[in-house]
């Protein structure tokens, strides 16, 4: 929608009769600015062996556009809206010069730093040349000289914008690839290590060294399976579910059971009450509390319970609750303890992703729920889920 000036609104323009000087610099001394351009992006290592028309790539455009920009009126609120990143409303219909060239460089494997570079070559070689020409600048000289300034810093914004949504999308399909393409080799050797316990003659030694290589490929499974969520979530698919009719309290029992199987040593307590039927997706459920008990097992204290509990007594939501005793989470850091690929907070294994608590949050959001954390050093930590039924 056309930006409609106000009345009382001071406009930033010069005569309509004549053009504006630096624009009409800009257009007449195209040749030189590009080559000037390309001269520079030659220098980069990125470039390689890329063409003339590949490094110039869409700045003829991004000129076109700048030149208009100075060619058209301004207001005092356009100035304003500009420098905090908005767009002229002409061209949202379409992906700008600019955006266009982002996308290219992240496509041609350029770094953010020599991107950044090149507008400010681009930059420095319009306002060197136009210095030349204008000997003694006055206020309009200045005036188009801060305005073309804004429009490098809107089309710097765009660029940047549209590359770094490009290093996204292309990470995550990576890790998509990479996982699918995981998943075939490690459940052959899975499926072989299975087949060595149960049929083979194996030594005491060797039993033991062929079930720590299953217990090491169902880890591998799980980290796959955690990239994989990832991608799907940053990708903008979301969680897939499978829903089903269910009962959480069987669910609840079936984890620790699990869980205590590869922790013995690990006191695990259940409570359940109230009605636990719902519909929902189990094995996404079971993959989150799997990872709740984790969490609480690697934080918690060694020689404390962890309490899973599952609560029916609210009409339409379960609830689902995992408690550990042990150091509270610090306050400033609850708000981050769902993040992906997060920094590890002091004391915490830096071997780990991180992804464990951000795929329960993400299956839990699929499911329409919540979840909250309580955490202090008279009551321990809580991780409570709330599922509407």
């Amino acid at each position: 929608m056309a930006h409609q000036a106000n009345p009382n609104e001071r406009v930033i323009d010069r005569d309509r009769t004549d053009m504006p000087r630096l624009s009409q610099f800009i257009r007449e001394h195209r040749k030189d600015i590009l080559a000037a351009w390309e001269t520079f992006a030659r220098e980069l290592p990125s470039t390689g062996s890329m063409d003339v028309a590949a490094l110039r790539d869409h700045a003829e455009a991004m000129l076109d556009s700048i030149a208009h920009d100075l060619e058209r009126p301004q207001t005092e609120q356009e100035r304003v809206e500009k420098s905090q990143g908005g767009r002229d409303p002409a061209a949202e219909a379409e992906l700008s010069a600019a955006s266009k060239h982002g996308l290219g460089r992240a496509e041609s494997g350029f770094s953010v730093e020599h991107m950044l570079a090149e507008f400010r070559a681009l930059r420095a070689s319009v306002i060197s040349l136009w210095r030349e020409e204008q000997r003694h600048a006055g206020p309009d000289e200045l005036e188009e000289m801060t305005r073309f300034n804004e429009a490098i810093d809107q089309a710097i914004a765009e660029s940047l914008a549209r590359y770094i949504r490009e290093v996204e999308s292309t990470r995550e399909r990576f890790l998509a690839v990479l996982g699918h393409d995981l998943r075939t080799p490690l459940s052959a050797i899975i499926t072989s290590t299975q087949f060595l316990l149960e049929t083979a003659q194996l030594t005491n030694e060797q039993r033991d060294i062929v079930a720590g290589m299953e217990r090491s490929g169902h880890r591998m499974t799980e980290l796959v399976r955690d990239l994989l969520d990832l991608a799907l979530t940053r990708l903008g698919g979301g969680i897939p579910l499978k829903r089903g009719e269910m009962d959480m309290g069987a669910l609840v029992r079936d984890v620790v059971a699990e869980a205590a199987a590869s922790n013995p040593d690990t006191r695990l307590d259940v409570e359940t009450s109230g009605p636990l039927h719902g519909v929902w997706d189990r094995a996404r459920l079971a993959q989150a509390l799997s990872n709740l008990v984790g969490n609480a097992m690697q934080h918690g204290s060694h020689t404390a319970p962890i309490t899973l509990s599952a609560r029916g007594d609210q009409p339409g939501v379960v609830t689902v609750s995992v408690t550990n005793e042990g150091p509270p989470i610090p306050a400033d850091q609850i708000g981050g303890l769902f993040n992906a690929m997060k920094g590890s907070a002091k004391g915490r294994d830096r071997r780990h992703l991180g992804l464990g608590l951000y795929i329960v949050d993400k299956i839990v959001e699929a499911h329409g729920g919540r979840i909250d954390v309580r955490s202090s050093e008279a009551e321990g930590t809580t991780f409570a889920v709330s599922l509407p039924r």
